[in-house]
């Protein structure tokens, strides 16, 4: 199984639209780790880690993100393979 990850922001009407809670139920069904937050730009930042296929749903995700959100953009900072997982599961973190 190929592994990646995917360093993503997310651009538009993200916050308080249940982004974040709406990231973390799809991550967990499709057994993505990694986090998910709000920045004070405005954002939605990710890091995204798993199965290739997995984490390429996701990101499609992200785009439309959940009902109330509006996605202008969705930046990929940095993508690569990695041969382990860096994080155990996939969590909420605090605002940066």
């Amino acid at each position: 199984m190929k592994i990646t990850r995917k360093h993503l922001k997310i651009k538009g009407k993200v916050q308080g639209v249940g982004y974040r809670q709406s990231a973390l139920i799809l991550a967990q069904k499709l057994e993505i780790k990694g986090w998910v937050k709000n920045t004070h730009e405005g954002e939605v930042e990710i890091i995204a880690e798993g199965a290739a296929t997995r984490v390429s749903v996701f990101v499609e995700w992200c785009h439309e993100g959940p009902r109330h959100s509006v996605v202008t953009e969705v930046v990929v900072l940095d993508s690569k393979e990695i041969t382990h997982f860096e994080f155990q599961d996939f969590t909420i973190q605090k605002t940066s």
